[in-house]
């Protein structure tokens, strides 16, 4: 039997999703944040074994959340049109192909392709997974399956830098491939035996192949630009050309989106007020988390200063991933008492503060001294991007509610693909410059690290006036599926429903 419509089963009635589906969706739904988050923690080990510098091995992080941008999207489309269960089972072989790939190769190519290919598997997974998950059940089982489904990709965030340092440390870094694409390939069988196909077909057969060649084309050179700029030099044609070519993309993807019959991105949605300002929120408090999670990785794990093992740096990043996991949950309550602007507002002032305090690194920092920064972080992270998630769906009309997710989670892969381009680059280029001033290694990468956190700060606090773009909301009582919604709202924006009050009575709220 196939299923056509997104909300089964009859009005009224809570249908219940099999188990099979729950399992294989929340499964891959774990698995790909795991390794998505864990990656950073591995590009030391990495970096030593293939023999590139950081500078080179960033794309691994940025070409992956690359292609998730351009991707993610399609994948949706994809899945109405020709079948969730058929394209999701497509992402799972082509994320074990990819995790096969890398755990295989020897040299830093063979790294980053195998990453950008599992930005397209990862995007597949969660955009098709979820779908899958909603169209099996109804009602208040819904809620509750979604909540399963937010609370595996939470889990599997904040669990994937301790998983990954514990690996390396033990079996090394190849092993963390290795087990995910066993994971993965566990999916496989149970979604072929357990899971119905669904599709779509009232939406359009067609798909926007250009508007997903064009959102590469814009942040491929883009990112490359910020890269080598510093080497290239900043007025440099290859520097300027680069930039250029962005520039264009990005005319000609306006141009396409406006005439295609499928756009990947409803031009008409960005006349929201809210919309764009919780996208752009979105997209700060995805970019400055990523970027200071990479940098974290590397200073932390870096013989000049505190010398950890990948396993020390994974515990050490525990109070921002756990942090953060332990907090939103609890924002959609408080959102509600306060309203949406302030607690966005608040949640970019506290992360602004923890940026600026590392803007006075020094060299003889020991770890106790990034804690709080840390802690601070995570705590305004989770008060931000929980209700800016909110706000992109519930400030758009129900049937706009999908194109509405869509886009902020693009702005998602995006603000983690620029900030961390941008964050390596200052890394690379400043402490390079300090050590060959005279400053010892320790010292320049110290100083490394406040430049990026300067930028880091001074973005955050851009944050603060987008909370004013959201407008006056102030949501009602929270139910299961909006704290479902805050807990993966740092790797993921759910298609949040608009569910009667009859519903959040049935949910138990």
């Amino acid at each position: 039997m196939t299923k056509s419509d997104p909300v089964s089963g009859s009005p009224g009635i809570d249908v219940k999703p099999g188990l099979g589906v729950l399992l294989a969706t929340c499964i891959s739904a774990l698995v790909v944040n795991a390794n998505t988050s864990a990656v950073s923690i591995l590009l030391p080990s990495i970096g030593e074994d293939v023999g590139a510098p950081v500078s080179t091995l960033q794309w691994a992080v940025t070409g992956y959340s690359l292609v998730g941008a351009a991707f993610i999207v399609t994948a949706g489309a994809l899945g109405d049109v020709f079948g969730r269960r058929r394209i999701f089972l497509g992402g799972l072989a082509l994320f074990i192909v990819s995790c096969a790939l890398i755990a295989m190769t020897d040299t830093a190519a063979g790294v980053i392709g195998g990453r950008a290919i599992q930005g397209a598997a990862g995007s597949t997974i969660l955009a098709c997974g979820l779908s899958l998950l909603t169209v099996a059940s109804s009602g208040a089982e819904r809620l509750r399956a979604v909540s399963y489904w937010g609370a595996a990709s939470a889990i599997g965030a904040a669990a994937g830098p301790l998983v990954g340092g514990v690996l390396v440390d033990t079996a090394g870094w190849q092993a963390l491939f290795w087990i995910d694409a066993a994971i993965a390939a566990v999916c496989v069988p149970l979604t072929r035996r357990r899971v119905e196909e669904s599709l779509d077909p009232n939406r359009s057969r067609s798909i926007d192949w250009l508007g997903t060649f064009l959102v590469a084309a814009i942040l491929a050179p883009f990112i490359l630009a910020v890269s080598k700029g510093s080497e290239w030099g900043w007025t440099s044609p290859a520097t300027l050309g680069s930039f250029l070519v962005s520039i264009v993309a990005a005319i000609a993807f306006v141009y396409v989106e406006r005439r295609s019959t499928s756009p990947l991105v409803d031009l008409n949605l960005m006349k929201n007020r809210a919309l764009i300002g919780a996208t752009l929120g979105i997209l700060i408090g995805a970019g400055t988390i990523n970027g200071l999670m990479f940098v974290f990785s590397l200073y932390f794990q870096d013989p000049s200063t505190l010398g950890m093992t990948a396993l020390q740096a994974g515990l050490a990043t525990l109070p921002a991933t756990v942090g953060l996991v332990i907090l939103a949950p609890l924002v959609p309550r408080f959102a509600t008492k306060m309203g949406t602007r302030q607690v966005v507002g608040l949640g970019f002032i506290i992360m602004t503060v923890g940026f600026a305090v590392l803007i006075g690194i020094s060299a003889s920092w020991q770890y106790a001294a990034f804690v709080l920064p840390l802690v601070a972080v995570a705590a305004g992270m989770a008060l931000s991007n929980g209700p800016c998630s909110s706000v992109a769906t519930s400030a758009v009309p129900e049937e706009q509610v999908g194109s509405a997710s869509g886009i902020s989670n693009m702005a998602r892969y995006v603000g983690a693909a620029v900030w961390t381009a941008v964050v390596a680059t200052l890394y690379s280029s400043v402490s390079a410059d300090r050590i060959a001033a005279g400053a010892s290694t320790g010292e320049g990468l110290a100083d490394a690290v406040g430049a990026a956190a300067l930028f880091l700060t001074i973005t955050s606090a851009a944050g603060i006036f987008l909370a004013w773009l959201a407008g006056r909301h102030r949501p009602p009582a929270p139910m299961a599926v909006d704290y479902a919604a805050a807990a993966t709202a740092s790797s993921h924006t759910l298609p949040t429903p608009h569910p009667s009050s009859a519903e959040r009575v049935r949910a138990g709220t």
